[in-house]
């Protein structure tokens, strides 16, 4: 015969059970870019941190097109948080081209500076901006951030992206595209040392293709919001440090995302950048205070826990 109370012991254990956190979590979707860049595991360290300190929530990477398309899937919904560039994540706030209208965006904080990889193979007669004309380029996936900085620096050369026969492909498959000859140039916007140019180089000889003292100072006085990037001649195995493009990188949400939820995801990531760099080195290079500088406004949750640092 059943006990009543042995039953209602089990009921109401049953009850705590279901409403224990540990029950309760809301999984957190992270956009990132393609494979083979340092977005993806960028929001997978991220996500980890999330994972372990964030109480109540779960956070899982997704592979996106990249910078260009994750504040449209932040505004829309299909994410929670995303890695975009700060570039196109001020253009989309804004509501300026390539965004036909303003999404309501809000930043959580700085990442590590992204850098334009222009990549061909050693020997080859691509050693300038200029000679991308009439080639093959593989310019990273459709919705990626790599158009614009590409696009610019194509620009001040007199190119358009109808001089080129442009590859849309995610940075590893146009990086295998270069190392087989499909593509005469192969172009990357990531952190260094970005995945997909690392395994080129093991299989064979790489050089970059110079945009030049000049023509970088033009496109930073043109496009304030770039910057200009010092590669370690280690990171690639080069001769000389690497003079390249970059622009800084950014968390963002949406901007009536739930405030606590915000707060307990900005302090798992930024309370912890020792134990994020220890897993990816593109971390090392996060500055926390930076995130009061950035042109995107700060969401509230955010900003609560920058004051309290």
């Amino acid at each position: 015969m059943l006990n009543f109370k042995t039953f209602a012991r089990g009921v109401s254990l049953g009850m705590m059970l279901m409403a224990s956190p540990l029950m309760a979590q809301e999984e957190l979707r992270m956009g990132t870019a393609s494979l083979g860049g340092a977005f993806y595991p960028v929001g997978q360290a991220a996500s980890n941190l999330v994972n372990k300190y964030a109480e109540g929530y779960s956070m899982v990477p997704v592979v996106t097109s990249g910078g260009t398309e994750n504040p449209r899937l932040i505004g829309n919904g299909e994410l929670d948080f995303a890695i975009g560039n700060a570039n196109t994540s001020f253009f989309a706030h804004e509501g300026q081209a390539p965004y036909a209208d303003p999404i309501a965006i809000a930043s959580i904080g700085t990442l590590h500076n992204s850098v334009l990889h222009i990549v061909t193979l050693a020997g080859s007669d691509v050693t300038s901006i200029a000679d991308l004309k009439g080639k093959r380029v593989a310019v990273g996936p459709a919705g990626g951030g790599t158009l614009n900085l590409l696009g610019d620096v194509m620009e001040i050369n007199d190119l358009s992206f109808r001089d080129i026969t442009p590859s849309f492909v995610s940075y590893a498959d146009g990086f295998s595209q270069l190392s087989d000859g499909s593509v005469d140039a192969a172009v990357a916007l990531s952190g260094y040392p970005a995945g997909a140019v690392i395994q080129t180089s093991t299989t064979a000889d790489i050089a970059f293709v110079d945009i030049g003292t000049e023509g970088l100072n033009e496109i930073i006085a043109k496009h304030p919001y770039y910057s200009i990037v010092e590669v370690p001649a280690e990171a690639y195995g080069t001769d000389a440090p690497l003079t390249l493009l970059g622009t800084k990188n950014i968390l963002i949400t949406q901007a009536d995302a739930d405030e606590e939820k915000v707060y307990q995801v900005t302090k798992a990531i930024y309370a912890h950048l020792d134990e994020f760099a220890a897993e990816n080195a593109n971390a090392a290079q996060i500055v926390a205070e930076d995130a009061y500088d950035i042109a995107v406004p700060l969401h509230p949750g955010a900003k609560r826990y920058f004051d309290e640092r």
